[in-house]
């Protein structure tokens, strides 16, 4: 049997929504972790871009690594109008992901003692 995989093309931003960040990741929940505690990536940890306001899902790896491309060239604004298509408040759509998956406080704490442990020394 074939395991069946995601890919994600989501868009972070900080709490004054004025940063965008666009990314790629085959682990969604594992990846907005990381970016919430400061884990993998310098730059959404220096403007603090915690909140998943914008994602699609795709099963092709290279069709989702060329959205993602894509994304990253448009201007600001294109991109706003893209992320108020489907979220017009700019909501932290993280909190709704983790319910959808069954992820609470308790895995979540489990998955970030575990990143601590991985990036430790880095």
């Amino acid at each position: 049997m074939q395991k069946e995989y995601h890919f994600y093309v989501y868009i972070l931003t900080n709490y004054p929504k004025n940063v965008f960040y666009v990314g790629f990741t085959n682990d969604i929940l594992r990846r907005i972790i990381e970016h919430k505690n400061g884990f993998g990536c310098k730059f959404t940890a220096k403007y603090k871009l915690k909140y998943l306001i914008y994602f699609e899902q795709s099963d092709n790896v290279y069709s989702t690594l060329e959205r993602e491309k894509v994304i990253k060239k448009w201007s600001r604004k294109k991109k706003t109008e893209l992320i108020k298509s489907v979220n017009p408040g700019l909501k932290d759509l993280s909190v709704g992901l983790f319910e959808d998956l069954g992820i609470g406080e308790t895995e979540i704490r489990g998955i970030v003692e575990e990143l601590k442990a991985k990036y430790k020394g880095r």
